[in-house]
């Protein structure tokens, strides 16, 4: 599947939206992630910009106790 997602966007120029629970597998794929939370957008932005935002790590990962 994602040779088929890669050859989709880089080789005929198509967007594709991908709805995936798997983060490391979207992370690792895409140019663009957006984060929904609740229904509606958390962060949106690089897998880089995602993965450092502490909304998405709160709403996702929880936070350490103190």
């Amino acid at each position: 599947m994602s040779a088929v997602i890669r050859h989709l966007a880089d080789e005929e120029g198509c967007a594709v939206l991908l709805v995936e629970h798997n983060v490391a597998f979207v992370m690792e794929r895409c140019a663009r992630v957006v984060v929904l939370d609740l229904g509606g957008v958390l962060a949106q932005g690089t897998a880089a910009e995602v993965r450092a935002d502490p909304k998405v790590r709160d709403a996702y990962l929880g936070t350490a106790a103190a």
